[in-house]
């Protein structure tokens, strides 16, 4: 795997002065923000891998809560280096309540106060090939490291975040269901590190009676975190007290070579105008059984207590990775 060689933020080799009529594009990759500082490195490496893909654009990163710079400051930045037009990508895996509500609202609030400047916001990274065979990779990284065991005799436990909007959570299931065929295992279940049913320790509970030698739990997440150690800690206690099944802890996706493509892509699709989610089960849009009232909600930003409120390593006390997602709007 090749890393930029550095995590830190590379300096705009852009000039901020534009002929008339010329359009300067800028690149704005807006991640969720954690308390944890790994995290945080690893978003930061994806940015740079970003600008190393993008050197014709100003590229800038953000996150929503607790690490900076946040989008703002980010969106800010970009506007000092003279650009006409901001792309905003998303750095997400899928469109819950962060991706159709909270986001947007920064973006649309910053739109409004520079009219003079064109703001566009892609849609999330999704269900994609490239994430698919990301993931598949990761998967294999961790059969590589153990003896040989047939996949007919392997259960894939893929493990989402948890949110508490359906339809991203039944994305996990559908992300599952793709790899069980396309990698040939004998069975693959669902579960969540948080919000959703069922909990990581629950689904292997449920996992180890069904008999197979070996079962692989890969978090379907792009970076480190509480959560992910949580999801492995809960792997290695299933380990301890099923000693009879081989448990796997697969890698997470992280600045995997198609991650950064995918991303890449979604800047792509903005400017081909291909923008638009899937809002046939969005919970705000269609009344999805058990979320008749969410339909028309106020879109509003839900993160102003938290945001830049800084890292773990800046206060120097372990706190807790914001395992929720709140949904309240409408996107």
């Amino acid at each position: 795997m090749t890393h930029a060689p550095t995590d830190e933020p590379a300096p705009l080799a852009i000039s901020p002065v534009v002929a008339p009529g010329e359009e300067r594009l800028g690149v704005m990759i807006c991640g969720h923000g954690s308390r944890d500082e790994a995290a945080v490195t690893e978003f930061n490496r994806l940015a740079a891998h970003l600008r190393a893909r993008l050197p014709e654009h100003a590229v800038e990163s953000g996150f929503l809560e607790f690490a900076r710079p946040i989008i703002r400051d980010g969106l800010d930045a970009l506007k000092a280096a003279g650009v006409t037009r901001i792309l905003a990508v998303p750095g997400m895996l899928f469109a819950a309540g962060h991706v159709k509500n909270d986001l947007p609202w920064e973006v649309n609030s910053f739109a409004a106060a520079n009219p003079d400047l064109t703001v566009d916001f892609g849609r999330e990274l999704g269900i994609d090939p490239k994430l698919l065979k990301a993931a598949r990779a990761r998967i294999e990284e961790a059969e590589a490291a153990a003896a040989a065991v047939d996949r007919a005799d392997t259960l894939l436990m893929v493990v989402g975040r948890g949110t508490n909007d359906p339809d991203a959570n039944g994305n996990i299931s559908k992300v599952a269901r793709m790899l069980w065929e396309g990698m040939g295992f004998g069975w693959a279940e669902v579960s969540f590190s948080g919000v959703a049913a069922p909990l990581v320790d629950a689904g292997l509970r449920h996992a180890v009676r069904l008999g197979y030698r070996r079962i692989i739990v890969f978090p379907y997440f792009l970076f480190t975190g509480v959560l992910v150690r949580r999801i492995y800690d809960w792997a290695d206690a299933a380990a301890a007290a099923h000693p009879e099944v081989e448990i796997l802890k697969a890698p997470y996706l992280n600045d995997h070579p198609l991650v950064i493509d995918s991303v890449v892509d979604r800047v792509a699709d903005i400017l081909a105008g291909e923008t638009a989610m899937n809002c046939q089960l969005c919970k705000y849009r269609e009344q999805v059984i058990g979320f008749e009232g969410a339909v028309g909600a106020a879109q509003a930003g839900h993160h102003h207590h938290v945001r830049g409120v800084g890292t773990d390593g800046d206060h120097g006390h372990h706190g807790h990775d914001h395992g929720h997602d709140h949904g309240h709007s409408r996107p």
